[in-house]
C-alpha cells in the first residue's frame, strides 16, 4: 500500500546531524509516510547510521549536488504529498499531522509550509521582518529573497512534475529558483505554528557559498520568458534583476570577473531593462 507522504532527505557527510533529523521524523504523530534518504557521495558513517532505520536508502558514489539528490528522491517517491527535510534541520512532532490536516480541509491547495524556529550556532535567533513568511500568492516578495524553506514545505507530488523538478545546474539557490516557478502559478499557504527547527551557522551550509547573487540573477533570467507570467510579473522581475545586478556587477568588477560581467550584461539586455541601469560598458 502506498504511503500518503514521502519524506525526502538529501545528505552529504552529515551523519551527526542526520541521526537527529531521522529521529525527529520517526517521532511524528502522523505515521503514514515513507522516508527516502539520498546520500550524495558521503565518506563518513552515513551508511552505517541509516541501517538502523526503516528507510529507503539511495547511495551515490560521487557527489552531484543537492538538486540532483532531491530529484532522485522525488523520482522514487510513492506518496501523494512530498515533504523535504534538510539533514541539519529537525521537525517537531506534529509537523506532518498539521500539514496533512490542512490539505484535508483545503483540497484545492497544492503547497503549505510551517513557521520555523531558527537556531544559529546553538542559540535561538529571531528572523528579521523581511524574512517573515507570507501566505497565499507572494511571487512579488519571493523575488527579493527565498521565503519558502525546503524543510518546512509539503506539496503535492503532481505539481512538481507539472512545473518541473529542481534545476540541477544550480549548485546553490536551487530552492529560490524552484519556488519562483511554483509561486508564479500557485499560492503557497502558511501554518503559523513553528514546526521546524532550522539549524544554521555551520561551515558546510550552502547558504554560506560565495556568489549567491549570481544564481539568483540566473533564476530571474530563466523565468522571465515563461509564457505563464503576466506583464506585471515581468515588470517585477525587471525591477528585481536591476537591483540585484547593480550589487553583483559592482562586486564582479572589483574581483575582475570580466566574463561574468559580460554574461550578466547580455542577459540584462535580453530582458530589455530600462535605460540608465548598470551595464558592462558603464563598468569598464
Amino acid at each position: 500500500m502506498k504511503p500518503l507522504v514521502s519524506v525526502i532527505i538529501p545528505t552529504h557527510n552529515r551523519a551527526s546531524f542526520l541521526k537527529e533529523a531521522l529521529d525527529s521524523v520517526f517521532a511524528q504523530t502522523f505515521r503514514d509516510f515513507e522516508v527516502i534518504v539520498v546520500d550524495d557521495g558521503s565518506s563518513d558513517y552515513t551508511v552505517k547510521l541509516v541501517a538502523n532505520y526503516p528507510i529507503r536508502f539511495v547511495k551515490r558514489a560521487q557527489r552531484r549536488g543537492v538538486s540532483s539528490a532531491r530529484n532522485a528522491g522525488i523520482r522514487r517517491a510513492r506518496g501523494k504529498f512530498l515533504a523535504f527535510l534538510d539533514s541539519d534541520d529537525l521537525w517537531l512532532p506534529k509537523k506532518l499531522e498539521m500539514q496533512v490536516l490542512f490539505f484535508k480541509k483545503h483540497p484545492e491547495a497544492v503547497a503549505v509550509q510551517t513557521e520555523e524556529i531558527w537556531i544559529r550556532r546553538g542559540r535561538r535567533v529571531n528572523p528579521r521582518r523581511r524574512h517573515q513568511k507570507p501566505s497565499g500568492f507572494f511571487f512579488d516578495r519571493a523575488l527579493e529573497l527565498c521565503l519558502i524553506s525546503p524543510s518546512g514545505i509539503m506539496l503535492k507530488r503532481d505539481v512538481l512534475y507539472e512545473i518541473g523538478l529542481f534545476d540541477e545546474s544550480f549548485p546553490v539557490c536551487e530552492d529560490y529558483e524552484l519556488w519562483l516557478r511554483l509561486l508564479a502559478r500557485y499560492p503557497v499557504f502558511l501554518i503559523k505554528t513553528p514546526l521546524v527547527v532550522k539549524r544554521g551557522g555551520h561551515e558546510d551550509q550552502l547558504s554560506r557559498t560565495p556568489g549567491l547573487d549570481y544564481y539568483r540573477l540566473k533564476a530571474l533570467f530563466k523565468i522571465y520568458p515563461e509564457p505563464y507570467l503576466t506583464p506585471a510579473m515581468r515588470l517585477l522581475i525587471i525591477r528585481e534583476a536591476s537591483q540585484k545586478a547593480a550589487v553583483y556587477l559592482k562586486g564582479a568588477k572589483k574581483r575582475g570577473k570580466i566574463l561574468k560581467i559580460k554574461e550578466i550584461d547580455e542577459k540584462l539586455r535580453k530582458i530589455k531593462l530600462f535605460p540608465g541601469l548598470p551595464c558592462f560598458r558603464a563598468l569598464k
